[in-house]
Order: structure tokens, then sequence, then C-alpha cells
């Protein structure tokens, strides 16, 4: 049944239809009234957003699914490109982790004829006694094993920076000795390669303890390689099973590395330059060969070699392969330069011809300058004015003395008053005084050697022979153990040693707290520094009063998006000498040291720099102790630093890490939480691992602290904090008298402003100065108790010294620190 005419006509509603008020929302619009007032218009940036947003299902699978694949096809180019004949060989790097272990049997086997290689001994690291080339036509494969010296830590993480795979040979027994366990532990903070785990001598344990041996070698080993896989290696067989194993397995990627150009040089020569006058002498051209790895290497960048400095290439030529997998037709001209292609002779003693593929452009080249030009004009107070001179001249006038007769005016110039003659002479006693003070401060660390021979001079000469008899007849029975013992310690060192850990303790005691000098005002010995109402939130202008080496470096404006251009165009180059490239790079201005390295058989890597890293400014790392280091190390101390590539010397300070404008100084490297080292140093890029190390007197380096480095900001405030403390003399209810925070009036009034705190939490002010010995009135929030004390926070900003030496002296041999003695020796009787 159809509905009527007056059944389809909607309803309406009357005039007396309640009409609520309407909702007071703050005047904005909702969606549906900004909709109806558009009437369907729809702004353009909205409608290209949202057709860029909005994609169909599958669209975004099918997305997904090609980014994905692209992803995995770059990885395996670079894995199928590592050791085959378009890539650079494989550089495998053997490292003993004990003491007893031969890591010569180790090469010995994997060079035998069983393993199936083509060995070819004059194609391994440049002055490496055990290192060779090594061709497996079996596999397509081409492998570089290097040994380096156990002894030479700085040449193990050299060679480590760089290797391809690391092998570790392991004791079947213990796993590592401490020296194992030191390395390790500096390989995993520089960052640690590919790696594999080898293990000797199994083969000859009986048949049931071979089991054992293998299980409970892993359980040791699981503490520093949880998912690695142990390799027997004791046959022919064992050697082929682990060089399929090196030219298969899954490579590590480490970012200092795979955004720079390096080599390791294989065959270096050195020409001296041309004598001219006004030139250095000695300095010469140093034609280094190897492999290009990471990045294209351009011939207009700079070249960082490993321990000796910042250098500048001239040319890059391209000599023949000499580890080849087949025998391959020579490298065609890239096209654009075949004004650059000339043939010359290689400089290698075989006369074969080399081709110049590319030659560095001055107008190109970057520069080796590392500090700013300083004008010592700049910044230079103008003349002064007439108004400032006419003065000048009525205090000079104003000056009244008494000469003798006769005397003319140019005369009295030169007579001193008493008053300054007497200010000199107490300034010198003050001088003497402290120097007196220093004198007593040292004596008092010898204490017990005062006092025994002040009780020694008042004894009669009887009593002094009977005690030297007795003396004599306790030496004969300990003299041999105790001087054996003592030629172990430096007496020095010990002094130095009980100095610093008594800094140390009396630092956590009692934290950045001085005692106010009575002798001196407070105003003149605190001049430098200021009060805070808040550390959080109080300003301090990062630019105000800065140091005079603040002129010799650089700064960015945003550090963090300078290393993102820097890093994406360095990722978007392709042009240069390409990956996997045979080539000699000839650098310019290299010292002979460098070339006496090599011949003492040291590794010689060499890194291109990336745009901007030769260049000084104020470098953060942070860093974490190392739990084997217990000794103080105190701020301003002497580190040794290897912060990627770059091994130098530096003087830095300590501060907190935390997200505020200010940072708090501190004066010890702390052992519970991690530290922000200040230094000044060439700019390095994030990412880069940090290794600390610090010099003994006798030449050995002890591994301090690790980290990585956080950023390039002179701006960052550094502030060190002092606090002056006082006593409650006399307490009221809020009120109290304190003494000792000052000793004259005139530092209570210049120290007024500044706010006060107490261990117990309480704060106040200083409200008036009572007399002229340093009590004064001051006010708190709560009633202060009586075994309180008052502290006044102090702070000035600090910077680090300008002490960057990029030339390290190469450490001694690693011992261990425990001196044994053997107790059968000694008579318990």
């Amino acid at each position: 049944m159809a509905p009527s005419e007056d059944q389809q006509q909607a309803h309406r509603p009357g005039v007396f239809k309640q009409k609520n008020k309407g909702h007071k929302h703050g005047k904005h619009r909702t969606k549906g009234e900004i909709g109806r007032e558009n009437k369907g218009r729809v702004a353009v940036m909205a409608l290209t957003k949202k057709q860029r947003r909005e994609f169909k299902k599958l669209d975004r699978r099918h997305k997904a699914t090609q980014l994905r694949r692209n992803k995995k096809e770059m990885v395996l180019n670079e894995k199928r490109r590592l050791g085959s004949k378009d890539g650079p060989p494989h550089l495998v790097t053997v490292v003993a982790l004990h003491a007893d272990v031969d890591t010569g049997a180790v090469t010995r086997l994997l060079r035998a004829e069983g393993a199936g290689g083509l060995v070819r001994e004059d194609q391994g690291v440049s002055g490496a006694k055990d290192s060779f080339g090594m061709v497996l036509p079996r596999f397509k494969q081409r492998f570089i094993f290097h040994r380096p010296d156990p002894s030479d830590l700085h040449s193990l993480l050299d060679v480590a920076k760089i290797a391809d795979s690391l092998i570790f040979v392991l004791d079947p027994t213990v796993g590592w000795d401490s020296y194992g366990e030191y390395c390790l532990s500096c390989l995993f903070a520089q960052g640690l390669p590919t790696h594999a785990l080898v293990c000797q001598g199994v083969s000859a344990l009986a048949v049931k303890k071979r089991s054992d041996c293998r299980r409970s070698l892993s359980k040791l080993v699981e503490s520093r390689f949880p998912d690695a896989r142990l390799f027997p290696l004791d046959s022919d067989q064992d050697a082929t099973v682990l060089m399929r194993h090196l030219g298969a397995q899954k490579q590590r990627r480490l970012g200092f590395r795979s955004r720079r150009a390096n080599l390791l040089a294989q065959r270096v020569a050195f020409t001296p330059n041309p004598t001219t006058e006004g030139a250095p002498t000695g300095l010469g051209t140093l034609q280094v060969s190897g492999y290009v790895r990471g990045r294209p290497m351009q011939v207009n960048r700079l070249v960082h070699i490993v321990g000796h400095g910042d250098f500048q290439l001239s040319q890059i030529d391209a000599p023949e392969d000499p580890l080849p997998i087949q025998a391959t037709a020579p490298r065609p001209a890239k096209p654009g330069r075949e004004g650059e292609v000339e043939m010359m002779d290689g400089g290698h003693g075989d006369g074969a011809a080399v081709r110049v593929l590319m030659k560095a452009q001055p107008a190109k080249r970057e520069s080796l300058q590392a500090e700013a030009e300083v004008d010592p004009m700049d910044g230079e107070q103008t003349w002064p004015t007439e108004e400032e001179l006419q003065e000048a001249e009525e205090k000079q006038k104003k000056r009244v003395m008494k000469v003798p007769k006769g005397t003319s005016e140019y005369q009295a110039a030169w007579i001193l008053n008493d008053e300054q003659d007497n200010g000199d002479e107490e300034e010198e006693d003050e001088s003497c005084d402290d120097d007196d003070d220093d004198d007593a401060v040292d004596m008092m660390d010898d204490g017990d050697e005062i006092d025994s021979q002040d009780a020694g001079s008042g004894c009669g000469s009887g009593d002094e022979e009977e005690e030297e008899e007795e003396e004599e007849l306790n030496s004969t029975d300990h003299g041999g153990v105790d001087q054996r013992y003592d030629e172990t310690i430096d007496p020095a060192e010990e002094e130095d040693g009980l100095k610093r850990y008594r800094e140390a303790r009396s630092h956590v005691m009692f934290p950045d707290e001085i005692d106010t000098p009575i002798d001196k005002a407070a105003k003149t010995r605190f001049q430098r520094y200021r009060g805070l109402k808040s550390f959080r939130t109080s300003p301090w202008d990062p630019m105000e009063n800065l140091p005079l080496n603040y002129s010799r470096i650089f700064q960015f404006q945003s550090f963090e998006r300078t290393r993102r251009r820097v890093l994406a165009e360095s990722n978007e180059e392709e042009e240069g000498v390409m990956v996997g490239w045979y080539v000699t790079l000839h650098v310019l201005d290299v010292p002979p040291s460098v070339l006496e390295s090599v011949q003492q058989g040291r590794p010689l890597v060499l890194v291109s720099l990336l745009p901007h890293e030769q260049k000084m400014s104020v470098m953060h790392m942070l860093v974490r102790r190392h739990p084997s280091n217990t000794e103080p190390i105190k701020s301003k101390e002497e580190l040794v630093f290897q912060c990627g590539f770059r091994r130098f010397r530096a003087y830095p300070i300590f501060s907190q890490h935390t997200s505020a404008d200010k940072h708090k100084m501190e004066r010890f490297l702390r052992d519970d939480a991690p530290t922000v080292v200040s230094v000044y140093a060439p700019i390095t890029f994030p990412t880069a691992g940090v290794l600390l190390f610090k010099q003994r007197d006798n030449g050995m380096q002890d591994l301090v602290a690790t980290g990585s480095l956080l950023s390039c900001d002179p701006q960052r405030v550094v502030l060190k904090r002092t606090v002056v403390s006082g006593h409650p003399f006399k307490i009221n209810r809020r009120s109290a008298t304190v003494r000792y925070m000052f000793f004259n009036r005139e530092d209570i009034l210049w120290f007024k402003p500044v706010e006060l705190r107490t261990k117990w939490g309480r704060r106040g002010h200083i409200k008036e100065a009572l007399g002229t010995h340093g009590h004064m009135k001051c006010v708190f929030d709560n009633q202060l108790k009586s075994q309180d004390t008052v502290l006044m926070n102090l702070y000035k900003r600090v910077y680090p010294r300008w002490t960057y030496d990029p030339y390290v002296p190469l450490p001694l041999p690693w011992v261990k620190q425990e001196q044994e003695v053997d107790m059968s020796e000694i008579d318990m009787e």
C-alpha cells in the first residue's frame, strides 16, 4: 500500500519549539562547521597531502617489498664483492689471546697446500714478518693474512680498525689470560669486526676428554661471545672449513670506517724532496700501495696516517693488481679523464708501466689549515679619549710625597713611597709563606719519618748502636726478598698515588668544599666566581669572557645538520678511485719517521678525511670508567686518546652528562656514572669509538675508560663549583649567627646577595655582618640544627687546556701488574 502525500511530507517544527543556547566552545570552529562553510572546497596543500599519504593496501605492500628487495640486494652485493675480483681481498688478522698459544702454527696451517690456496708471500702487509696473500680458485676468493705483534697494542688496534675478519686463537683449557682480556676490552670498545674463534690442540687430547674440553671452553666463551662458533684447527680439513666460513660469514658494519676510504699499505717507498731554501729539510713524498676499502677515494681530500698526522695527496696511480684471481684485461680508462692518463714507471723496481688515475687540483684540494687565523688586534681596546687622559693627569698631580730639597719633578717620579715599599715586602713575604706552606704539606705526607727523626735525636749513642744491631739482624732474615720486591716499586710513583688517593677520598667526603683563606680577601680569591639562584634555570651567557684559544678553533652553527649533510654527500659520491682497486697514493711532505715505523714492522694505515675533519674545535666524548682501573683519575691530567682513527695526547676536563644548558665539572672521573670528557682536538663526525689510556712513568699504558664520541660544541658550558662552608655559632628560631665562612666584614658584604644552603636542606641568605672578624647574621626558612653546616655555592666556567699532541710514544709491552712473591723464601721464624 503506497503512502499518501501527507505521510510523505516531512515534519516541520512550529514557532513554539524550544531553542537552547549554543555551547561556549572558545570561539573555534568544529570540523563540521568548517566543512559546511567551505561547501566541498578543499585546499591544494590538503589535497596533495592526502593523495600522497593515502595509498591502497596493495600499493603499500608493493612498496615495502621493493624497499626490502633493494636493501637485500645491496647487502648481498657488498658480501659478494669482498674477496672477489671486483672487491678488495679479504683482510684477516690473527690475534693470540693467550701467551701459550702459537699463532705462527695457525698461519702455517692456513698457508699449507692442504688448504687448497695459492700463496703469495710478497703480497702481505708492508713491513710485517708473517703476512702473506692467498688465492682460493676453488671458492673464487682471495685473502690477505696478517699476524701483528701481540705485545704492540697500538698496532693491533690499528689493523683491527680496517680488518674484515679477526681470528682469535684460544687456549684449550682457560680460553684467554689477563692480557687477552685486556685486548678484548679495547677491541670491543673500539668496534669489533667479524670474528672467528679458533682452538688448537683439542685433537691431541683423549677421545673421552674432547667433548668435556669443548663444553667447558664454550661456557668460558659465552661471556664475551654468546653466539660464536668454536672452530678446531689441527688438520688441513679444519683449515678448509675455516676458510669457507671466513669467506661466507656475515660482515659487521662499523660506521666510522664504512663512511671513509681507508687503505692498508702493502708496499711503501720514500722519495726525499729536493733541497730548496726556506723549505723544511727531511720531508719527502711517500708512495703507498694497497687496496681501497670503505668508500671511493678522492685525490683532493686530505689523508690521515694513523699515528703520524694529516697530509695532502699529489696523485693516484693504478699499478697492476698483484693478487688477481685470474688473468684479466687491463682496466679501461674512466670517460672524461683522457688528459690525466699517463704511462710512467711504477717505481717498484720491475719497470712495470703504471697508469695515472687522478691528479690533485690545487684550486680544489683541501687545505691543511687546522687553526683559525688569529688577529691580535681584534678586540683590542681603543685609544683613550681626551677626558680619560685628563683624569689620569689629575690623579698623578694629586700624588703628594716628601722628597729631599733640590729634587726635580722627573727625579721625584722615580722615588717610591714607603707604603709601596712595604706593600712589595708584604707580597714577597706572602709568596715566601706560600712556599713554606707547600713545604709543610709535603713534610706532613712524610710525617712518620719526621717523628722518628725527632725521637732519635734525643736518645743516647748507646741506644742507637743497639737499635742498629737489631735492624741489621732483622734485615739479614728478609733482606733478599724485600730488596727484590722494592726494586719493582717506584717511590715517586707511590707518593704521587698516595696524594691522589687522599684527594679523591677528601672529594668524596666533602665534595667541592675548600677552606676560605685567612690571609687573603675572599672576594680576591674568588673574584672569577659568581653565585646562581638555581643551577638549572639561572642564565649563563655561553659567549661571555671566552679565552684566547677560542679564537683559534672552528664552530658550526648546527653541528648535527652539518654532520648529516657531509655524510649524505659522501654516500652519494661515485667519482674517484673505486673500492677494490689496487692503487698507489703519493703523499706529500711526509717526515722520514713514517718510513722508519714501517721498517720496524708496524702496519701503516691511511684514512681519507671527510670535509672539516682536519680543523680544531672542542670535542666532547661520553665515556664510562673501565672496571679494571681503580686509581683516581683527576681532571686536567694527561691521557692518551683513541678516537676513531686518531690517536693523540691531551689534558681533558670532566663534566656531568645531563640535558641541561649548564653542566657541573667533575674533579675526578666517576665510577658509578658516565662522564663527558672535553678536549681541544680535530673535528671528527660521529659515530666513533673512544678509548682513554693513562701512561705510567715506566712507559706502559693502562686502559682507563671507554665510550663513544658525543658532539662538537664549543658553547657547551662547564661550570666548576666551589663550596665555602661555615659553622652556626648561635641558633635562634629562624636566624643564626654563622662564623668561619669569612674572616672580614668586606667579604660578607661582597657575597651578601648569594643564597645560602645547609647540608640538611635549609635555605637562607645573609642579613648583616656582625663585627669585623667574619661573624654574620643569616636568616633561613626553618630552624637550624646544631650539627648542621652552612654552605655557599660559587661557580665559574672552565675550559680545556690547549695541549693537543698528535705524536704518542709507543707503549712498552703489557705485563701483569701484580708482583708475586715466593713466600717459601721468607723465614717465618
